[in-house]
């Protein structure tokens, strides 16, 4: 039976750039549950093989475009009633994949007559920044607001989600090592859910009317340390660890030597710390809950437990037996 007030996105087919990531995977799972029609353009379609059992016969498209090249844009939008651009890297030609590639996109849709058009950024994209990262986030969003007035932007803050690549990071070295270095201990974060940035994207194309020219920031409820994150992993796999905090100079040089899990612009950007900037619009403006870390924490953490899923009840019956 077809819901009873289908989202304005039902039968609308929607372009996404970028889709085949980790945050593409959220908003294709968030615009098929609105019965939008969905062509994912990436160099990698066929990483998104697993969406098609969420899509009805004909739903859902895999094409493999590049968003660098003006003739793969224009084959890509060709029919499109929105689009969205998740594309981003912290290596490669930032200028050119972040900061150019967006203003091809919104040009080619606005020439196109798209209704709506969401680019994804990021918190802390600034012209004058130290890293490519940024800098190629903040041209990426000057190019599309030039071609594209009625675009809306959303910059999140690092996102979280059960198989990303920033929890796990740490959960799995906390899972092997006794001591562990924290990188940026003071840093503030406002993780903010996967689930919730598909939900702003989706939300975005439903109300361009709404959310059309404006530039959102989307963080989780709080704030918090990488000193604290680090804990509160240890805390949901039942571990006691020793976290030394390192100096910033000890954590620059670190992320200066090759083959490291963290770069020396991923550095410069956590030591900044990613924040909801005080007036900003944000995820409540779109009327969405943000979702706390803790709410998923202990679940995830069961696979990185010493006993998987009795770990907890074990040590819980250690402490009553004190």
């Amino acid at each position: 039976m077809p819901p009873s007030n289908p989202s304005p996105l039902a039968g609308k087919l929607v372009t996404v750039f970028g889709g085949t990531g980790y945050i593409g995977n959220y908003v294709a799972q968030a615009l098929l549950s609105r019965g939008a029609r969905l062509r994912l353009a990436s160099r990698a379609p066929a990483k998104a093989q697993s969406l098609k059992p969420l899509a009805n016969l004909g739903q859902l498209q895999l094409t493999p475009r590049d968003v660098t090249n003006p003739l793969h844009v224009a084959a890509a939008l060709d029919g499109a009633d929105h689009v969205v651009n998740l594309v981003g890297a912290f290596a490669g030609d930032l200028e050119k994949l972040t900061g150019e590639a967006p203003g091809t996109v919104a040009r080619l849709a606005s020439e196109r007559g798209v209704t709506a058009l969401v680019q994804i950024s990021a918190i802390g994209a600034d012209p004058a920044s130290p890293t490519a990262y940024a800098r190629g986030k903040a041209l990426g969003e000057a190019n599309t607001r030039a071609a594209f007035p009625n675009a809306t932007i959303l910059r999140p803050s690092i996102v979280f989600g059960q198989d990303d690549q920033f929890i796990n990071l740490f959960a799995g070295m906390i899972e092997l090592f006794p001591v562990l270095p924290v990188f940026g201990p003071e840093a503030k974060l406002q993780l903010v859910h996967a689930e919730d940035v598909a939900e702003a994207v989706a939300r975005a194309l439903e109300h361009p009317e709404l959310h059309g020219g404006k530039t959102f920031e989307l963080g989780g409820p709080e704030q918090l340390t990488m000193m604290e994150i680090h804990r509160r992993i240890a805390a949901a796999q039942g571990r006691k660890r020793t976290f030394l905090a390192m100096p910033d100079g000890v954590s620059a040089t670190f992320a200066a030597l090759p083959l490291t899990p963290m770069s020396r612009d991923q550095w410069t950007l956590l030591k900044s710390g990613s924040t909801v900037a005080e007036g900003a619009l944000g995820l409540a403006d779109l009327g969405i809950e943000a979702k706390p870390l803790g709410l998923f924490l202990d679940k995830w953490m069961l696979r990185y437990r010493k006993h998987g899923r009795f770990g907890a009840a074990n040590e819980r019956a250690k402490r009553h037996s004190a």
